[in-house]
């Protein structure tokens, strides 16, 4: 075994056993929220209409009143420093897709010796960082740098600690001093707006006064892998790419089916209960952890918030997934597919819409048949997937996501919708003529006596489609797990009201007669369902019967980023999300260059890295097993004795083809001058991943027949099952 193997199984070995026993903090109940500046915090700070101004714009969406800026920005700030913090930052979300934070102290001298802290509200709600070295899409040129950011109210501030202090993380919103925006924040604001404008107009249409407001709300589930740290150090492709560029699948994988659920390894437990408590003090309402499916592999899960505090929640909990990893010697990897061959990880977005005065409006109630308003917005969510699929596969669209997406694991390339028995039947009945009656929870008897029988829910599960039906909310299985939720619900948010705008114009014609209503209500639902049925699929869409049949059925497959982007690079899109606020033309063609230029780094960065990767460390360790195998065959040819050359002659072969891949590499590396980002995304996709490809597939093989002790990366036996 080669040295850095050794010393990294030595390490991950001894850090398992000298690992420090974790201490509770106590009840959850005591220290959940505690470093949030939240609504009890408010309430007992500030003048009572400072805070009930405040609420008004959180709770129903009206605008501002800078006037208060000020006291909030005064309560915050001695909230912050009682709990020991000397700075604040501005966090925002670019489209790097990561998170970026500017610090600035409280403190300024006062003159005379000594210290003032200072924080206006003015500070609060407005910030100046530089708008033109974060992708823009060519929205700000190097020499325009101005940008701002906006404090946004409906997602309340936190303190982050660290070993040496504490800083007040305030969220906001970043765009260009010409109003674009140039991060996640604001298009998604946009599109909750856009989608509550009209739900309400459809819930006015079924007798609700005043509703109240509406907003989509969302819990996205994380799964993440876990190796110990000095294994990820030791390989320059996790370091660099997120991913092993090489690596043969190990004799036992997950085919034994014995990680999924199973007990949890006592060092992944202790880190486990370390990142639900800190995110529990940062107010993240975690619920679910368990192993997933792959060895090593694992998931986190919350329950459902406003998909804007979702999306925050969210990024909380990525970074505190990979900052808590390594006191425990582990490296968090978020990659969609870090290990070929093993299932791949992703980030199941649980969607719906709800308001405190309507409850969720995609819930069925016992009888959906009778259940017309729920019919109206799940009817709604079937046409919007259908009429917008390609704008769909295009939010999940990047370079991880390509590796994961259509194995048999995660859901297709190509977008469906899964309703299940109950609503599938409640809706051919209404296509045929109208609805009469809906199939009926049950009960699960299982045939021991002492086992209690078992409420049965009216329709099963299908963890295959990307766009499922689970009782009272949509899944949206597609999304990458190293991606930002923000962009997917900006599309479902956006989408959906294209859509309920269309149902709302529809039904505003009709007579306010309550029969005539209900009428036109099934007129509507009649031809929503014709129109979109194509789209509805509930069996198993791994098959090949499917992809063949969603061929036929006319349904887009786009099977690679590139594909995926071009698809939403379309007068339809930009006209609908220019006609909803949500990203002006210039706006969202941005997007689309900025998307594409990252794929292309993305995989270009692992092309170079599996170039250097292949000459530095493969080649020479196949040549060295070449050179003790030539030395074996010419010791016993001297002595007489015929010697076996048939693992010499493939180790020759594999070489001889491992240098002829390298060639080609580093020719395809070198891609033409001046061509577009979407000929680059094609010469990529047609020229360069083949060629890496290739040269993955020789190198794995001569892993098969190395020497163990040459062999210089740590493989995936080691990575996955040392733990």
């Amino acid at each position: 075994m080669s040295i850095t193997r050794q010393k990294a199984i030595e390490s991950a070995i001894k850090h398992r056993e000298n690992q420090a026993s974790v201490t509770g903090q106590g009840c959850v109940r005591d220290y959940f929220g505690t470093n949030v500046f939240s609504d009890s915090q408010m309430k007992s700070r500030l003048p009572k209409a400072v805070y009930k101004a405040l609420r008004k714009t959180m709770d129903e969406g009206v605008p501002l009143d800078f006037s208060v800026a000020d006291f909030v920005a005064s309560a915050m700030s001695q909230w912050a420093i009682e709990r020991g913090a000397t700075h604040y930052a501005h966090v925002f979300y670019p489209l790097t897709g990561l998170t970026a934070e500017k610090h600035d102290s409280f403190f300024s001298p006062d003159g005379k010796g000594g210290l003032i802290a200072e924080f206006s509200g003015k500070q609060l709600i407005q910030g100046e960082p530089d708008a033109s070295s974060f992708p823009n899409g060519g929205i700000r040129a190097t020499f325009e740098a101005r940008g701002y950011t906006a404090w946004d109210v409906t997602s309340p501030a936190f303190l982050t600690e660290g070993r040496n202090g504490l800083t007040l993380c305030i969220p906001i919103a970043f765009c260009s001093w010409t109003g674009e925006a140039l991060a996640k924040k604001v298009p998604l604001l946009r599109s909750m707006q856009a989608l509550n404008k009209q739900a309400q107009r459809v819930l006015k249409l079924f007798g609700h006064e005043d509703p109240g407001m509406i907003t989509a709300s969302a819990g996205p589930e994380q799964e993440y892998f876990l190796i110990d740290r000095s294994f990820y150090y030791a390989r320059p492709d996790l370091l660099s790419a997120g991913r092993t560029l090489f690596g043969t699948r190990p004799p036992k994988g997950q085919e034994l089916e014995d990680q999924y659920f199973g007990s949890i390894p006592e060092r992944v437990l202790d880190f486990m209960m370390e990142v639900d408590s800190e995110l529990y003090k940062l107010g993240v309402p975690v619920k679910t952890r368990h192993n997933e499916v792959a060895p090593a592999q694992y998931e986190i899960a919350p329950v459902f918030e406003s998909a804007n505090l979702a999306t925050d929640h969210q990024y909380l909990v990525m970074q505190t997934l990979q900052r808590v990893a390594p006191k425990y010697g582990l490296a968090c990897l978020l990659h969609e597919k870090p290990f070929a061959g093993i299932n791949g990880s992703g980030k199941h977005v649980n969607w719906s819409l709800a308001g405190q005065k309507v409850g969720n409006l995609l819930n069925p109630g016992e009888t959906p048949h009778e259940n017309m308003q729920f019919l109206v917005f799940c009817a709604a969510a079937v046409r919007a997937v259908n009429q917008h699929a390609d704008m769909l596969r295009g939010a999940v669209a990047h370079a991880g996501n390509d590796h994961r997406l259509g194995a048999n694991e995660a859901p297709p390339a190509i977008i469906s919708v899964f309703l299940g028995e109950q609503l599938t039947e409640v809706f051919e009945q209404i296509a045929s003529g109208g609805a009469k009656s809906s199939k009926k929870n049950g009960v699960l008897t299982v045939g021991v006596d002492t086992l209690p029988p078992l409420p049965k829910d009216a329709t099963d599960r299908n963890r295959t489609s990307p766009f499922a039906f689970t009782g009272n909310r949509f899944e949206f299985r597609a999304v990458g797990s190293s991606q930002s939720i923000a962009g997917p619900l900006v599309v479902l948010n956006t989408i959906m009201a294209e859509s309920l705008d269309y149902v709302a114009s529809e039904l505003e014609k009709a007579p306010r007669d309550k029969r005539k209503f209900s009428a036109a209500v099934q007129k509507l639902l009649q031809r929503i369902i014709r129109e979109n049925s194509r789209v509805i699929f509930n069996g198993d869409n791994y098959s090949a019967e499917w992809r063949e049949e969603a061929g036929r059925r006319g349904l887009p497959n786009a099977a690679s980023t590139p594909e995926a982007l071009e698809a939403m690079n379309s007068k339809q899109t930009y006209e609908l999300f220019a006609k909803y606020g949500v990203l002006s033309r210039r706006e969202a063609e941005s997007r689309f260059e900025i998307y594409q230029e990252k794929y292309v780094k993305d995989v270009m960065i692992e092309a170079r890295l599996c170039l250097s990767m292949a000459r530095t460390m493969i080649f020479p360790s196949g040549v060295k097993y070449q050179q003790l195998l030539a030395q074996t065959a010419a010791a016993l040819t001297t002595i007489g004795k015929t010697s076996c050359t048939t693992t010499l002659d493939e180790v020759n072969s594999l070489l001889a083809r491992l240098q002829k891949a390298m060639m080609m590499l580093e020719d395809v590396v070198k891609m033409p001058e001046g061509l577009s980002h979407a000929k680059q995304c094609r010469y990529i996709v047609g020229t360069v991943i083949p060629v890496m490809n290739e040269l993955r597939q020789v190198a794995d093989a001569l892993e098969h027949v190395c020497d163990d002790e040459i062999w210089p990366l740590p493989t995936y036996q080691e990575m996955l099952f040392i733990r």
